[in-house]
């Protein structure tokens, strides 16, 4: 009995697994009474193709990288199709499957027949005739695909953070009935850049947005995160919170904090934030900075500091609305030929004073000439400072035509002073109340005089004006005029017919860059600021530590980007997004040739020697 149910649970529990019986179909009838058969039946328009072609493919790479692939001449085809036609009812008796009409007719499908074990290559697709053709107005879409210039493309995820861009620059406004503490601080949140200094006994000394009352807390935060960080003899550098990245920097008794939403690098911010200390000592000096604190760390410095926070707040301003000077660490200078530019240094060297130790000539911030000694020369983080105080905060503009200024150059000496004389040619900086556009500050021209002798200014003055009757006995001062009226060239002139929208070159043995004038795309305070957000993304991943990237070419959405940088020069340049790789790559070649040829013209290369 035991063996027997024991050998007779097997088949119970196959029984019980069998599926149930499908219902028999329901056959269709017709007023008659008789079945409708598949002849009877009306058929469908469409019928099933059984007909494959096989097509030998060929695959070719581009010089962009790209690859394509190409049916050859039918001729030179395999007859693969009179082996692979399948005739559908032969095939399902084959597979010892049958069918009747009305089911044959409602299941079959085009895949159903085609078969699955196919030789190696590829096939010619299923869909061929007129749904593979590109209709005319593909063609045409495709033909200006090109032209679309960067930027013109909405990403809203990016658009999204820089839709208050405009009133970044606005000031957070005093207590009011209308604007209390909560507001005030809503908005100072609101801001997508903050540059903020403190000493390292926790007392605020700047702050770009906000007054010291709004965010002594926030700084006191700051202050109590970096001071255990160094408790634990582990220095803080940086964090990040959500999208927002903070990098700090530690000069001496000084905290300097970035806090930035617009994707800068952490190196990039160091910078900015290095260029602020050095403003600080050009004012203050550095063994002065160090005694103030040596003798009372608690020092409240916004009193010694008082008066630069114009100063410190154009440079914050500059980096936050995007500074190709001080991202690629170079200067700018006013395109002239060789020739006009050695007559003008000579014309300074003629009328050189003994007190003199550097000359410059500078139009809307871009250098024209420079004369100085055989083994000396003025750093670019100096020359920065000096534009900056020139052309960015009109501090010096707003107290006339002539001006003597003590200053420190940080790296040139950052333990003394020199005395910087400065003139306007033009006559705009002559009137306080007259507003400053950026078209009139590009047309500025001032010549700047700097002596080690703090009583050399009527010596220097007289210098300033043997230059000024020098220059205009020969028409170099019209001559100086009328480039920097004219501004960069556009990119049509250097590359006719190419692809790119604006592009960066830097000369790495001449610390100079150049670049064309701005493209219309890039009107707008945002449009530029996407600019020079792209051109931060490119600059830090082929500066990353250990990269070892000589050219990189990124694409998105928005623009087709591409860096080039090798022991000799930088060059970094902006396309729209449906730019080619190959035309970029032509265009680039184009762009370092010209930069190569007019040398001479972009660049001061050596300047006037005493």
């Amino acid at each position: 009995m035991g063996s027997k149910d024991a050998g007779s649970s097997p088949a119970i529990v196959l029984d019980d697994e069998r599926p149930p019986p499908l219902p028999p179909r329901p056959s269709q009838t017709i007023e008659g009474g008789h079945a409708v058969t598949s002849v009877e039946r009306p058929q469908l328009q469409s019928k099933p193709t059984t007909a494959l072609s096989s097509m030998n493919i060929q695959t070719l790479s581009f010089p962009d990288g790209s690859r394509g692939t190409f049916s050859t001449n039918a001729d030179n085809a395999s007859t693969g199709a009179d082996r692979i036609d399948v005739v559908p009812e032969e095939s399902m008796r084959s597979r010892g499957l049958s069918m009747g009409g009305s089911d044959l007719d409602e299941a079959m499908s085009v895949m159903s027949f085609a078969p699955t074990l196919r030789p190696p290559g590829d096939l010619e697709s299923l869909l061929v005739g007129d749904m593979s053709k590109r209709s005319p107005a593909w063609a045409l879409l495709r033909a200006q695909s090109s032209a679309v210039q960067p930027f013109e493309t909405v990403n809203s995820s990016k658009m999204a953070i820089l839709t208050n861009f405009e009133h970044e620059f606005d000031d957070i406004p005093d207590v009011s009935e209308n604007w209390n503490d909560e507001d005030r601080l809503q908005m100072w949140k609101s801001k997508l850049k903050h540059f903020m200094i403190l000493s390292s006994a926790g007392k605020p000394i700047y702050s770009r947005h906000g007054d010291l009352g709004l965010i002594n807390s926030s700084m006191g935060v700051i202050q109590t995160i970096i001071s255990f960080y160094e408790g634990a003899k582990n220095p803080l550098f940086g964090f990040t919170a959500g999208d927002t990245r903070f990098v700090i920097a530690t000069q001496g008794p000084l905290y300097f904090v970035a806090v930035s939403r617009l994707g800068e690098s952490d190196s990039q911010m160091r910078a900015q934030l290095d260029a602020l200390y050095m403003q600080i000592l050009s004012t203050l000096t550095l063994p002065t900075l160090n005694s103030i604190f040596a003798n009372r760390p608690s020092t409240d410095l916004r009193k010694p500091l008082q008066g630069t926070e114009m100063l410190l707040s154009s440079l914050a301003d500059s980096f936050t609305k995007g500074s190709p000077s001080s991202l690629l660490g170079a200067l700018e200078c006013l395109r002239l030929r060789k020739s006009q530019r050695h007559s003008i240094n000579n014309a300074f060297l003629k009328a050189r004073s003994e007190k003199l130790l550097y000359g410059l000539i500078v139009a809307g911030g871009r250098l024209v000439s420079v004369i100085r000694p055989r083994r000396h020369s003025l750093h670019p983080s100096d020359l920065q400072l000096i534009f900056n105080m020139l052309f960015e905060s009109g501090g010096i503009k707003s107290g006339g035509g002539e001006n003597w200024v003590p200053l420190c150059l940080p790296a040139f000496n950052n333990r003394g002073y020199l005395y910087m004389y400065v003139s306007f040619l033009d006559g705009q900086a002559e009137s306080e109340a007259t507003p400053q556009t950026s078209a009139d500050t590009d047309k500025e021209i001032a010549i700047i005089l700097i002596s080690t002798d703090k009583e050399s200014f009527f010596v220097l003055q007289q210098m300033r004006d043997d230059v000024v009757t020098e220059l205009k006995r020969k028409r170099l001062l019209e001559l100086i005029k009328a480039a920097a009226q004219k501004g960069r060239p556009t990119i049509d002139e250097i590359t006719p017919g190419a692809h790119i929208s604006h592009f960066l070159f830097k000369s790495k043995a001449n610390v100079q860059f150049c670049m064309p004038s701005l493209h219309r795309a890039f009107d707008g305070m945002v449009q530029r600021r996407r600019l020079m957000s792209l051109y931060h993304s490119l600059h830090a991943t082929v500066h990353t530590k250990h990269s070892h990237l000589k050219v990189l070419n990124c694409v998105s959405e928005e623009a087709t980007s591409l860096a080039w940088v090798t022991p000799i020069f930088e060059l970094y340049c902006v396309a729209g997004p449906n730019a080619p790789r190959a035309a970029m790559a032509q265009a680039a070649n184009k762009i370092i040739q010209w930069a190569k040829r007019e040398e001479e013209r972009l660049f001061i290369i050596g300047g006037g020697v005493f």
